[in-house]
C-alpha cells in the first residue's frame, strides 16, 4: 500500500465529530441535555484552528519543495 500525507483538517474534522455525536448519545442515554450553545461554537473553533493548521502546513510544504529546485538563470 502507497503512503500518503496526513490531511490534518479531515483528521481533526472527523474526530471532532465523533466526539460530538458520542456527546449527543451518552447524554441521550443518560436522560441528560447538551447545550448547544456551547458545543456549536467549540466545534467551530476547532473547525477554524483545523483549517489553519492544514494551511500553514500546504504553505510550510510548499516552500520547502519550492526551495529545493534549482533556479531558472533565463527568468
Amino acid at each position: 500500500m502507497r503512503k500518503h500525507r496526513l490531511d490534518v483538517f479531515s483528521l481533526i474534522a472527523g474526530a471532532l465529530f465523533t466526539v460530538v455525536a458520542a456527546l449527543y448519545l451518552v447524554a441521550s442515554l443518560n436522560d441528560r441535555a447538551v447545550n448547544g450553545r456551547i458545543v456549536l461554537p467549540v466545534t467551530f473553533i476547532v473547525l477554524g484552528t483545523a483549517g489553519l493548521a492544514g494551511a500553514v502546513t500546504a504553505m510550510t510544504r510548499r516552500g520547502r519543495s519550492a526551495g529545493n529546485q534549482p533556479a531558472d538563470p533565463d527568468h
